[in-house]
This record gives structure tokens, C-alpha cells and sequence, in this order.
């Protein structure tokens, strides 16, 4: 039996769990390249901010936050931003930068979640239609036995074998990509941090 008839057999409950899991692999490529060149970047940026800090060229730190992605470069603004005096209001201040960079880099990943938690009833639904179908069945045949039955059970027990398998592929990818957002974003946030502790360092030298 081919995968095309074994989709057949499942019912047309196949049809929503197949477009569960083509969202599911578009959010995961799009989300794995997405952290993959943010990590690089802001890595990029954390050295070469750094550099032009430790050289005390501030302009050169201003230009290539400037010239970053918006979601590296909006918690760095602030830190060469006079309004802010002290460290607490830039610490205030940042920490709602790095609130924006998170919501940004878990974008869609309720997507994930979602097919995670729903699949499965979506996989129960269509065996409780391939059961009907096997009572229908019988009442239309008047007959009873494995042979009269065998297509809605067939249905019944393909639909709840892709609903669970759906669903696991679905959490699988959403664990993954909590974790390394998570594991991103306390990197990023050190890094800030340290940016902003050079920079204050900086300030104080040059009174």
C-alpha cells in the first residue's frame, strides 16, 4: 500500500492534518534560518561594537548600530542616547528593548504550539467519523463482521495515527525553538549588558 492510499483511507480529516504539517516545516525552516542569521549578526555586531568602544571611537559604535537589524540595533540605541543619565533609567529602558527583541525572535511560534495541543483531537475526530462509518455499514448491509466494518476502521485508526504523529513533530520543533530562543536571548542580553557597562566605563573616563 502507498503513502497516497494509505492518505486516502484516512478521510478527508487527512486534509487539515496535511496542512498542519506543511505549516509546521515552513515555520520551522523559516524560524531555524531566522535565529541562525540573528545569532550571527548580533555575534558580528558584540565584537565589533566592543572594538570601537575599547578604542573609544563612539562614532564607530553609533554606525554600525545604525546599520544593524532593527531587533539587534533597538537595544543598543538607547545606550548612546543622553536623555538617560544613570544606569537604572538605561536598565529600565533596556530591559523593555529585550522584551521587544524576544516577542520578535518566538514570532509564530504559537503556530507550533497550537498544531502541538489540537492535532490530536483533529486525529480522535476522524476516528470517531470512521467508526460511524463502520456502524453505517452494518446498518445498510444489515450484516455485521470484520469485513463490513474494515474501511471506517481502517479510516478511524489511520486518521489517529497522523493526528498523534502531527502533533509530536509539532512539539518536538516547538520545545527545540523555545529552548534556543531562551538560551538567544540571555546570551543577547549579557552582551547588551556588557556593551552598556563599557559604555558607562567610557563616560566615566572621559570626565
Amino acid at each position: 500500500m502507498s503513502v497516497m492510499d494509505i492518505f486516502r483511507e484516512g478521510g478527508f480529516i487527512m486534509y487539515p492534518l496535511l496542512v498542519f504539517s506543511v505549516l509546521i516545516w515552513v515555520v520551522a525552516i523559516q524560524k531555524f534560518l531566522y535565529l541562525n542569521t540573528f545569532t550571527k549578526q548580533y555575534l558580528k555586531m558584540d565584537e565589533e561594537v566592543h572594538r570601537s568602544i575599547t578604542a573609544n571611537r563612539i562614532d564607530d559604535f553609533k554606525w554600525i548600530v545604525k546599520n544593524a537589524a532593527p531587533t539587534i540595533a533597538r537595544p543598543h540605541e538607547i545606550l548612546f542616547d543622553d536623555i538617560y543619565q544613570s544606569k537604572e533609567e538605561v536598565s529600565d529602558k533596556l530591559q523593555r528593548r529585550l522584551s521587544e527583541t524576544t516577542s520578535s525572535l518566538k514570532k509564530n511560534l504559537w503556530i507550533l504550539g497550537t498544531i502541538g495541543s489540537s492535532a490530536p483531537f483533529l486525529g480522535l475526530f476522524g476516528t470517531v467519523l470512521g467508526i460511524m462509518d463502520s456502524f453505517r455499514q452494518i446498518g445498510v448491509s444489515g450484516k455485521s463482521g470484520f469485513a463490513v466494518v474494515a474501511g471506517g476502521i481502517s479510516e478511524a485508526l489511520i486518521a489517529t495515527a497522523a493526528g498523534i504523529i502531527v502533533a509530536v513533530i509539532a512539539v518536538i520543533f516547538y520545545n527545540y525553538f523555545q529552548t534556543r530562543v531562551n538560551a538567544i536571548v540571555q546570551d543577547f542580553r549579557n552582551k547588551v549588558e556588557d556593551t552598556a557597562e563599557l559604555i558607562f566605563l567610557s563616560k566615566r573616563n572621559r570626565k
